[in-house]
């Protein structure tokens, strides 16, 4: 049976020994001593009733020990047994030693309650926007219920298969492939509460949903490519965009407040002169703009340049 263990079975083969060496000292040996003596003596109807009780007796000898042996289970950690009385379900045994008396008893199944993964996969399935996808999924599950996935389905491996990809395919319905291929963690967040409400019922729990593998088309990878970067393009021209209006925002605002209050324009003409005198090249010459000696220092300065820029005459 599955879930026999190597302990289990070294039990079973020595208690098969003992009952064997047992019944055959106590019945059949002082039975078949007797018969031999006895044999020539005895007319044909007595001879042929007493080889019929050595064949019961040796059927008894080799049938009891096979019984009894049995009766006998170690289950590892990992292992659970639903039992059965008289074909009603009375509870789960397991793990460890324990004897499970024959005839009224049965064991139903024995369960692996770690942690399986399958691969689930969703072949030729077209998503929302008519694309056909193939999409692979790993869907990681394990029992908590021993009763139901023994006593409510046949196959519980079978079953969450069947369920996982039926999700599968219906998400796959409801997508467009550009959400398929840029959303899988909400996607398989989604894909997990769908199976697992489905496992439930059977006493399985959905621990996670992995997609691992998106196949489509190599030519509608490449389109999508380019509609991507031309996205990405016209994105960036509109943050640099926003980016301007602001700062243009900011600028009006702060010539209004320079304009409104007194003496800020002379404080942000300070704070420029601050600025530029930190340029090791720079020279500064401050004059008074408003007077008579700033306007004939203005004026030079302006006809010097302008001289140093004039072209010469040959």
């Amino acid at each position: 049976m599955r879930g026999t263990s190597t302990v289990q079975g070294f039990f079973r083969v020595v208690v098969w020994l003992v009952i064997f060496v047992l019944v055959g000292v106590l019945i059949l040996l002082p039975s078949f001593g007797f018969t031999i003596a006895r044999f020539s003596r005895w007319a044909p109807g007595r001879q042929l009733t007493q080889i019929a009780l050595l064949l019961v007796e040796g059927v008894l000898l080799f049938w009891l020990p096979t019984v009894i042996s049995g009766m006998i289970y170690v289950l590892p950690e990992w292992e659970r047994m639903a039992l059965l009385r008289l074909g009603r379900f009375v509870g789960v045994k397991g793990p460890g030693f324990f004897l499970v008396p024959p005839f009224l008893y049965s064991v139903a199944s024995i369960v692996d309650m770690r942690i399986i993964t399958h691969q689930v996969e969703a072949t030729a399935t077209l998503t929302k926007d008519n694309v056909p996808t193939k999409v692979t999924a790993a869907i990681e599950f394990e029992i908590e219920d021993p009763e139901k996935a023994t006593i409510r389905v046949k196959d519980y491996l079978r079953t969450v298969v069947w369920a996982s990809t039926e999700a599968l395919k219906n998400t796959i319905g409801g997508l467009e492939l550009r959400e398929l291929l840029s959303q899988r963690e909400r996607i398989a967040a989604e894909l997990k509460s769908d199976i697992d409400r489905a496992a439930t019922d059977f006493g399985v729990n959905v621990r996670a949903v992995r997609i691992t593998d998106i196949d489509t088309p190599q030519a509608l990878i490449e389109e999508l490519a380019v509609i991507a970067r031309a996205a990405r393009g016209a994105r960036a021209k509109q943050i640099q965009a926003e980016a301007e209006v602001k700062v243009a925002e900011m600028l009006a605002q702060a010539a209004r407040i320079l304009q409104s209050e007194a003496g800020a324009l002379q404080i942000r003409q300070i704070q420029a002169l601050l600025e530029m005198s930190k340029e090791e090249s720079a020279t500064i010459i401050i004059y008074p703009v408003d007077s008579f000696a700033g306007q004939m220092i203005a004026a030079a300065t302006a006809g010097g340049r302008a001289s140093s820029i004039q072209t010469p005459k040959s």
